[in-house]
């Protein structure tokens, strides 16, 4: 397979995955992944454990989710394409971070060309905690399209780490390549203050926070392995296992018809959410909910704190969870991380003030757990 040829189970058209699938790749546990992470041995990056397909009654909470959330989705993504068709004169080169960036990029991407006549161009990405972004991925881009062009897309912010990742691998990319990229973030949901450009700053419910590979063109998360050839992108999984149980296409379809709906009828504000608070006040907030929770739970390490819908789903899906709070206030979009605590025995408490966030997920501290 040749540089920039991969679109993972999506349309051509849609997106370029800068990821080189792997061959040979050995699935860890869940349990052995988590122990090789909190004990330093190995970085999350470097493992991926096996992806099923979810049980019945989880599809059944995602298509209810998604009937009932994929009209705010839709205008949110809308608001978030008007704002970039504003932002950027001519070319548009989209790049969304892999692999929960990549629904949105695509839509954004036909809402881009259809609603408002840009031209447009779609990658996704792989940038890593601590690792930053691919830049060989970024050598390939920069090589093609204009750097003022370029737009980091993801789907929303929960502490903020890998918003700031971002901004300090372009700052690096661009001194060592005296390149001028902007590494401005542009999200649909901004919970935790830090993206450069959002449509909403509420913890709603986006339907594809939910799963997976089945709704991210059947990859896995991006994995850098230490024997990673640096020539290479970033590597990554394709579960064609998955493939009768694949909605990813049938998703961008939907918000993107319903996005090109709204636009048509004129039926919208395009105009984004704005904080009650500022953008200060919200990231100090989120900074001192967070140090109250780890002081409150005896949580050593910020890491194995996921804040919002999104996050705690991932974490329920793919970690070990410790423990799910959930706000109050939370209404019917955090059922199917009720369902999934109850599948997977995770204990589940109530906060009154969780604010912004509806759920948050604390990953079990193996090594304090077990001594």
């Amino acid at each position: 397979m040749t540089h920039g040829s991969f679109h993972g189970s999506y349309h051509p058209r849609d997106v370029t995955f800068l990821l080189k699938p792997l061959e040979h790749m050995t699935q860890v546990d869940v349990a052995v992944k988590e122990r090789l992470i909190q004990s330093g041995e190995k970085h999350y990056s470097e493992m991926i454990s096996p992806e099923q397909h979810p049980s019945a009654a989880y599809m059944q909470l995602f298509e209810q989710a998604w009937a009932r959330n994929g009209e705010r989705t839709a205008q949110d993504l809308l608001k978030l394409a008007s704002l970039l068709h504003h932002s950027r004169p001519g070319e548009i080169t989209l790049v969304s971070l892999a692999r929960a960036g990549t629904p949105f990029g695509i839509i954004l991407k036909r809402l881009l060309e259809l609603a408002f006549r840009r031209k447009v161009k779609h990658y996704s990405v792989s940038i890593i905690r601590d690792r930053g972004i691919d830049t060989r991925a970024l050598d390939h881009i920069v090589a093609k399209h204009p750097q003022t062009s370029i737009a980091f897309i993801d789907g929303w912010t929960g502490k903020g780490v890998i918003t700031q990742e971002l901004q300090q691998s372009i700052q690096r990319y661009n001194t060592t390549h005296a390149t001028h990229i902007d590494p401005s973030l542009w999200v649909l949901a901004d919970l935790a203050g830090v993206a450069a450009h959002t449509a909403s700053t509420h913890d709603y419910l986006i339907p594809s926070s939910i799963l997976n590979a089945t709704i991210s063109g059947l990859i896995s998360r991006s994995i850098l392995a230490a024997e990673h050839n640096p020539d290479d992108f970033h590597g990554c999984l394709y579960y064609a296992h998955l493939e009768a149980q694949d909605v990813s296409r049938r998703y961008v379809d939907d918000l993107s018809q319903r996005a090109l709906n709204l636009h048509l009828q004129k039926l919208h504000s395009v105009q984004p959410d704005s904080l009650d608070d500022s953008i200060e006040q919200r990231r100090q907030q989120v900074k001192e909910l967070i140090a109250g929770l780890m002081r409150e739970h005896k949580v050593p390490h910020i890491n194995l704190i996921k804040p919002g819908i999104g996050e705690a789903t991932r974490v329920l899906l793919r970690r070990t969870p410790g423990l799910l709070i959930l706000s109050d206030g939370a209404d019917h979009d955090i059922e199917h991380l009720r369902t999934l605590a109850k599948e997977k025995n995770v204990p589940t408490v109530n906060a009154p003030q969780l604010a912004p966030y509806q759920a948050i997920a604390i990953i079990k501290d193996i090594h304090h757990a077990s001594a």
